[in-house]
């Protein structure tokens, strides 16, 4: 036992000795994952290509426009550009300080002496040949030797062993390991790298990029946008002006060709995602979890396999007393004998603890005479008061020989993971002898505590078809009780770990097992392997440094608060409250921002869509291009920037299905097609009339446009709550008074090159257009849903037997195998 007078003879380092190492290199440093600068998030946000693009039309633009109102009007999209740009920044800059904030929080820290004094400092500022002091419930945040005391124990986090071990003066402490009892003075004697910690997860330092299909299909998709709008515009700009201008009318050709190039820049789209999640990290903060990767939650919600540890999970990682069964004697006298002996005796482990909190409503009745404290060699404690000795613990330590009807009742309790104390009274004794003539008087049966909301979580995750394996360390019988406790589905198909020897052996294991124990850290990362080369998205929950390396592995790693560093570093979510009941928060959430990125995100390809139609179409058709930038500017406003935002903030908790992009595609086409179809309808159409001029028809290409926007506005905002129809309602008022509003010298409608006027022909042609348009676009719509329905049938089909010809592969290599050996 360590005691006060004892702690003063350490003096530790002096400041001057502190600063000498910190100079040297000597020091943890930090071991924190960390965010973007401010100055990165500028660059990250301005300095992209289309953004770069959108500049160089606009200082194109500056040749070719008139230094008056309506010349600048030509100039909005870069309103747009500057909105989304600072919207993105901001939300990505309250994220970066949530995640900053919260990771400060959570940061562990350690009790040193320094300069004769007690000080707290983080992990990062231990030094080589710091002295620690260490008490019941510290983590052990550097490898050190103990110089005094004595303490137990548990390195679960970093061998999976849950067994206590005992360390005394002149033993090494492991960076990672806990103490559940005792108190000691320790010398750090590694710090940073040479920490055993950081050399079992040295294998978890290779960099993989964030698992998001959302993040990858953006980026494809804005690539392939990129390689094709430059050499598509400069195509458009010589056939149209060279072939069907004459070489005249260079002004008006450039400023149309600059309105379809920027129609086919999706320039708001990948902000649009970035922001999506980072309004989802700071709601995740509302829920105690610190995302570390942006894009987690997505692949959280995607993910159908959930690997999860035992300890830290399902349970709470304490014990408690599950029965108490009196032999006898009656019920009360056991309890008034409990409390007294752990009064008495006052250990700090999870066993007293345990049944401390069991007899908190029981009062001591008598004081002891003498203790002898538990210990793990001895594997019993005990108490001598005025009524008798007693003495508690294992069975096989207190009885010499133990009775058949004992030895059943222990095995019984044994196969349902439980572990079995025995109370008994004996007489007097010493810590370094037997107990003699021990007469039983009960058993204590203690089990690892079940978190209360670990049964609806599983169930949840179940509902939503997702399987459960449990990975751990301790025995599976012991585990495989806890699953069936904790409502875990088809707990009896458990295995062994030991048993498998090989890679083959793991993934046909991962295919057949709900329950794997005695697991290794390389086994981990191995079933996590099997189980994503079989086409699973994998999430896995982990505590200790054991669990690292298939942290890393797993498409999405989730670390609990209460856990090692190392685990919380190579995490992508870290549970700060250590409760697993957040994870429906966090899957709600990760759905919320998918499904409603999947219908914002068709809005901009739409738009896309067209302008590249538009493009092509009008390299053959000898007419005006319809849109000028400023026409844009309008359209993009009502039907996609504003409506965008809006949806993608909404509540959704539909489970996800089928692949991001081809949904978004699948959705966007329709609308793409339709407005190109219509378009060129009503251009054709002004052909034949010499009278409407380029103004009259780029209004009614207009109206006809955002009639089938709105549509579609209105197909994707389904099933209508009250926010959706005034979304609806006032994009749509909001377009009509763009046509009649003006405000002193801002003139709305020349702004927008709305500022000419419909006879009644044009007006009942645009009427009749935008009327068919609707019509048309469901009967479009139905045909590639048609489509598309049986391109997947087909594509499922192929998979199935994919998986059947690698599983019958899989057999083929194992039978060779067995026919060598």
């Amino acid at each position: 036992m360590v005691h006060k007078k004892e702690e003063i003879k350490y003096k530790g380092l002096t400041y001057d000795e502190v600063d000498d190492r910190i100079e040297q290199g000597l020091s943890n440093g930090s071991g924190e994952i960390k965010t973007k600068t401010i100055a990165q998030i500028i660059k990250t946000n301005g300095l992209t290509f289309f953004n770069l693009l959108l500049i160089s039309l606009a200082i194109i633009l500056c040749f070719f426009t008139e230094p008056d109102a309506d010349g600048f009007s030509n100039f909005g999209f870069l309103f747009v550009v500057l909105l989304n740009f600072s919207a993105s920044v901001i939300q990505e800059v309250k994220a970066k300080r949530t995640i900053d904030k919260l990771t400060l929080l959570q940061a562990p820290k350690c009790l040193v002496v320094r300069n004769s004094k007690k000080e707290e400092i983080l992990t990062k500022d231990i030094v080589l040949d710091d002295i620690m002091i260490l008490e019941a419930g510290n983590q052990i945040l550097s490898d050190a030797e103990v110089l005094d005391g004595s303490i137990e124990v548990n390195e679960s986090l970093l061998t999976g062993e849950s067994d206590p071990v005992i360390k005394a003066p002149g033993s090494i402490l492991m960076s990672g390991s806990f103490v559940i009892s005792g108190s000691a003075i320790a010398k750090v004697v590694h710090v940073g790298k040479d920490n055993y910690a950081n050399k079992i997860s040295a294998g978890a330092k290779y960099f993989r990029a964030p698992s998001s299909v959302i993040l990858t299909s953006v980026k494809r998709f804005i690539k392939l946008m990129a390689i094709i709008i430059i050499p598509v515009g400069i195509s458009l700009f010589c056939v149209k002006y060279v072939i069907h201008n004459h070489m005249t009318n260079l002004p008006e050709t450039v400023i149309t060709v600059i309105g379809t190039i920027i129609g086919m820049i999706p320039s708001g789209l990948m902000l649009l995602t970035s922001g999506v999640f980072c309004v989802s990290v700071i709601r995740l903060g509302s829920y105690n979890a610190l995302a570390q990767d942006l894009y987690c939650i997505e692949t959280l919600a995607r993910v159908d396999v959930l690997c999860l540890d035992k300890t830290g999970t399902i349970t709470e990682g304490i014990m408690e007393v599950a029965e108490i069964v009196p032999n006898g004697i009656i019920d009360d006298e056991m309890l008034f004998v409990l409390k007294n002996m752990n009064e008495a005796i006052g250990d700090k482990n999870p066993t007293a603890d345990a049944i401390k909190n069991y007899t908190k409503t029981v009062s001591v009745t008598e004081t002891a005479i003498s203790i002898v404290p538990f210990s793990s060699a001895r594997k019993w404690s005990a108490a001598e008061f005025p009524s008798g000795t007693y003495v508690l613990g294992a069975a096989e330590f207190i009885f010499k020989n133990i009775p058949e009807k004992m030895d059943k009742i222990l095995k019984h309790h044994s196969a349902r993971g439980n572990r079995v104390l025995v109370l008994a009274k004996c007489d007097s004794l010493k810590s370094s002898e037997t107990p003699q003539q021990s007469s039983l008087l009960g058993y204590i049966v203690i089990s690892d505590k079940i978190r209360k909301e670990a049964h609806d979580t599983l169930q949840y995750f179940e509902t939503q078809g997702v399987n459960i394996k449990i990975i751990s360390g301790d025995n599976p019988v012991t585990v495989k009780s806890i699953a069936m406790r904790a409502g875990v589905k088809n707990y009896e198909n458990y295995i062994d770990a030991t048993t498998l020897k090989s890679s083959q052996d793991i993934y046909e294991a991962s295919r057949k097992y709900t329950i794997f124990g005695r697991v290794t850290p390389d086994q981990k990362l191995e079933l996590v392997k099997a189980l994503r080369s079989d086409g699973h998205t994998v999430a896995m929950t982990g505590d200790g440094v054991n669990d690292v390396l298939a942290l890393k592995e797993a498409d999405c790693s989730i670390a609990m608060a209460s856990g090692s560093d190392a685990a919380k570093n190579v995490s992508r979510l870290v549970l700060l409250d250590s409760n697993f009941a957040s994870m429906p928060k966090i899957v709600a959430e990760g759905r919320r921002s998918i499904n409603n990125l999947e219908r914002s995100a068709s809005l901009y390809l739409v738009k896309t869509g067209y302008s590249l139609l538009f493009a092509l179409l009008f390299m053959i058709l000898s007419a005006e291009l319809p849109f000028a930038p400023k026409h844009l500017t309008l359209l993009g406003m009502v039907t996609i920037g504003i409506p965008s935002y809006i949806l993608a903030l909404q509540p959704n908790k539909d489970r996800i299905k089928g692949k991001f992009f081809s949904k978004v595609l699948t959705n966007a086409l329709p609308g793409a097609i339709t407005i190109a179809s219509m378009v060129v309808t009503v251009v054709l159409i002004a052909k034949g009339v010499p009278s409407i001029v380029v103004e009259q028809v780029s209004v009614m290409c207009l109206i006809v446009t955002a009639t089938v926007g709105f549509t579609f506005l209105a197909k994707i905002s389904f099933p209508f709550n009250p926010l959706r129809i005034v979304l609806l309602l006032g994009m749509m008022l909001v377009f009509v008074l763009a046509f009649v509003l003006n405000f002193g010298v801002f003139d709305i409608q020349k702004f927008f090159g709305l500022n000419t006027t419909l006879d009644r022909q044009m007006a009942i042609t645009t009427l009749i257009c935008s009327l068919v348009s609707i019509p048309l676009y469901f009967a479009i719509n139905f045909i590639i849903k048609s489509i598309d329905k049986k391109v997947q049938k087909k594509n499922r089909a192929a998979l199935r037997l994919e998986r059947k010809r690698q599983a019958l592969e899989a057999q083929r290599i194992r039978a060779a195998k067995e026919s060598i050996f």
